[in-house]
């Protein structure tokens, strides 16, 4: 899964509209970050890249490019 497909995925995860995020996001300015957005990023990840995230790192993310990071998708575009 490369950057746009994640972010698309992401998107729909938190109920966006497709496009909205683009990597650059603070989570905290996300309305839709919340504890059920945190627990459908975990499921996204182990589902479709099969990666367990380490709850602890989730918990430094600031940005959706931290998110990116976490999920071992390159953060340039």
């Amino acid at each position: 899964m490369d950057r746009k497909e994640f972010l698309l995925a992401l998107d729909e995860t938190l109920e966006l509209e497709p496009g909205t995020l683009t990597g650059d996001e603070t989570l905290e300015s996300l309305e839709a970050w919340d504890s059920l957005a945190v627990i459908s990023f975990i499921a996204l990840v182990d589902e479709r890249l099969n990666l367990v995230v380490e709850g602890e790192k989730l918990a430094r993310a600031k940005t959706v490019s931290d998110l990116l990071a976490l999920a071992g998708v390159a953060v340039t575009a």
